[in-house]
């Protein structure tokens, strides 16, 4: 996920320093109108806030669908600096093509969302320092648990296709969320997907390659190419980990940095991110 060496590799690509990242905001625009067009363009929608409950509080979280009909529900796990607006227009953009989406806010443990405005925020150290105690309280049992709850959640709402399995993506440090909500739902998760995922191998007993083999989805990993330098065998044991499950899986490194799917982020890659949006709807056809 969003480390020191993401923000180190931030810097020589973009040849801003720390603070001048940490000040970016129309800077990735480009990306919110991607999505603003692709809105324009589908049916009406209904959207709101909306609190989920969960066995270690109530999950506050964006919910949005297509004002008719029932739908297969998705859900979206938001990047390090949380629930914001650029995931409601990714959710926005993705219910625009007949999805229930859902995207919570992975900190509701210790605070409400937004914990903050935009991903630029993230490499304020700061920031940093004001999140590193709310990272630390989510574990991969807690993980498990709120996709636990979310799906209950989700499948008790008049606009959700109980009949079609549910879809997940997450981003980042939310990537192996999505491993471990298949995991904990094999019933009903029946599509995964990870874009510029962290930690997804670890040598942990519970790690995320590890609850694999409790999945019944198929899956689509998108991996950063910086991501990928560092750790070049992760994609190798990801590849042989979903066919030893006998997973569908497509494990991709895309010539793009950590973060390139992301709406308001500074690595923002509109052709790669475009291409990773394709990749994604054709895998929610598995619903």
């Amino acid at each position: 996920m969003c480390d020191d060496l993401t923000t180190a590799d931030t810097e020589a690509r973009t040849g801003l320093s720390r603070r001048e990242l940490a000040a970016l905001g129309g800077a990735t625009m480009a990306g919110m109108l991607v999505a603003q067009e692709a809105i324009a363009a589908g049916p009406a929608l209904s959207e709101g806030l909306v609190s989920v409950p969960a066995t270690d509080g109530a999950i506050d979280a964006f919910f949005v669908h297509p004002a008719r009909g029932r739908h297969p529900a998705v859900i979206m796990w938001p990047d390090i600096a949380g629930l914001r607006e650029a995931y409601r227009a990714m959710a926005r953009r993705l219910a625009g093509m007949g999805y229930a989406v859902i995207v919570p806010n992975q900190y509701y443990r210790s605070t409400k969302a937004p914990v903050a405005e935009k991903l630029a925020e993230w490499f304020q150290p700061a920031t940093q320092k004001r999140l590193a105690p709310m990272i630390a309280r989510i574990d991969g049992a807690g993980v498990a648990r709120d996709a636990m709850a979310l799906v209950k959640w989700l499948d008790a709402q008049p606009a959700v296709d109980r009949k079609r399995g549910v879809g997940t993506c997450g981003y980042c440090m939310t990537g192996p969320f999505t491993f471990r909500t298949a995991a904990a739902m094999p019933g009903r998760v029946k599509a995964a997907a990870s874009f510029h995922g962290g930690g997804l191998v670890t040598d942990k007993g519970d790690s995320p390659h590890r609850m694999l083999g409790q999945a019944r989805a198929a899956f689509l990993v998108a991996i950063a190419r910086n991501d990928d330098a560092r750790a070049p065998g992760e994609k190798d044991v990801l590849k042989k980990t979903f066919a030893a499950d006998h997973l569908a899986a497509e494990v991709e490194v895309y010539p793009a940095d950590h973060g390139w799917c992301t709406l308001d982020a500074p690595m923002y890659d509109k052709a790669q991110a475009e291409k990773a949006w394709g990749r994604l709807l054709k895998l929610l056809g598995h619903l």
